[in-house]
């Protein structure tokens, strides 16, 4: 593509952030020209603002950066959130009244009526909600979020699932990565022969309430929710990257295990069909090795945007149980956002 979208990145030197700025270097649509923090990083270069903590360099051209203020004056139309929620909701809600497209990572306002809770192969639709919010807060920009990393993960199978057999109910136990803690995260001595039952910020409600809003159907001006119930249980287990759900769901229709595979091997959406660049081949992958999926092994597939779906099996209480595995801080994360903004960009929302 000869010109390039720019865009930004808020909470540039975070985890997130860091993500952010890892995944778009060389990205085909989208040119990185802006990074903006906090205000004890802004007026500093980005390699001396951040803890660098990816595994390949700070790209060349943004190590001399010089980091802004979170204030929207940046020189690009589309930024990518990365903010903490402790300050994310004010200033995504100052970019978007002054008329940027802000593709946020933070949870402040993904149950928001009027704010699509986007995952494009689900309900690439829920954009339409844009025009609702516009008209409702007088805004020319637009806020758009991904969801809960382990959610993320958890409505690849759920959509086409419930699409073909009706989920009625779920129970989900998620062994979540360190990486999902941010840095310096946990202690070492607390995850070292340690597994911890309690993740804190609302981890448990976002995945009981956040597919509900994903898989529901845009009506007008809000979103009806699906009619399911879903139980969570979190726990931190020592894992760099990659989050592990253990999942057992009842059905309206009763299917068989080799009819829950083909739905699932066989879903592909809006995303695949348009080829977007960061749509996966194979959103789900589905594995018949009885002892995968593994964090090590599989969190890499489909480039990171894969959710990989093993352990198919009939459950004795519901109906169907098997394990799902994502990558929480690409599928889950900066790679998630990437996606939304790249169909907002085939559709024309970032025109």
């Amino acid at each position: 593509m000869a010109n390039k979208i720019p865009v930004g990145v808020l909470g540039a030197t975070g985890a997130v952030g860091q993500k952010f700025v890892k995944l778009l270097e060389n990205h085909p649509w989208f040119e990185l020209t802006e990074l903006a923090a906090s205000d004890r990083s802004a007026g500093k270069p980005y390699k001396d603002a951040t803890l660098w903590r990816q595994y390949t360099p700070i790209p060349a051209g943004i190590k001399d950066r010089i980091v802004k203020p979170c204030e929207p004056t940046l020189d690009c139309r589309v930024v990518f959130s990365g903010l903490d929620s402790s300050v994310a909701g004010e200033v995504e809600e100052d970019f978007a009244r002054a008329g940027y497209i802000v593709v946020s990572n933070s949870k402040n306002h993904r149950m928001d009526d009027d704010v699509p809770l986007l995952v494009p192969e689900v309900n690439p639709d829920h954009l339409g909600l844009i025009k609702t919010q516009r008209a409702r807060r007088n805004w020319t920009g637009a806020i758009v979020t991904n969801p809960n990393c382990s959610t993320a993960g958890l409505v690849m199978p759920f959509a086409p699932l419930h699409r073909a057999f009706g989920i009625k109910r779920a129970v989900v136990v998620t062994l979540q990565a360190l990486s999902g803690a941010g840095y310096p995260g946990h202690a070492a001595v607390d995850l070292l022969d340690n597994i911890i039952p309690f993740i804190g910020g609302g981890e448990e409600d976002k995945i009981e309430t956040e597919p509900r809003k994903i898989m529901g159907k845009l009506a007008a001006d809000h979103i009806e929710f699906v009619d399911c119930q879903i139980s969570a249980h979190v726990n931190r287990v020592f894992v760099e990257d990659g989050h592990t759900e253990c999942v057992s769901v009842e059905f309206a229709k009763k299917p068989s295990i080799e009819e829950v595979a083909r739905v699932l091997a066989e879903f592909s959406s809006l995303p695949q069909e348009l080829r977007l660049p960061f749509a996966p081949e194979h959103p789900i992958i589905v594995t018949s090795e009885r002892d995968r999926p593994q964090p090590r092994f599989d969190r890499d597939a489909g480039n990171g945007m894969s959710a990989v779906v093993g352990r198919l099996r009939p459950c004795p209480v519901f109906d169907i149980r098997f394990v799902v595995l994502s990558h929480n801080t690409i599928r889950g994360a900066a790679g998630a956002a990437i996606l939304n903004a790249e169909l907002m960009k085939v559709q024309g929302y970032l025109d």
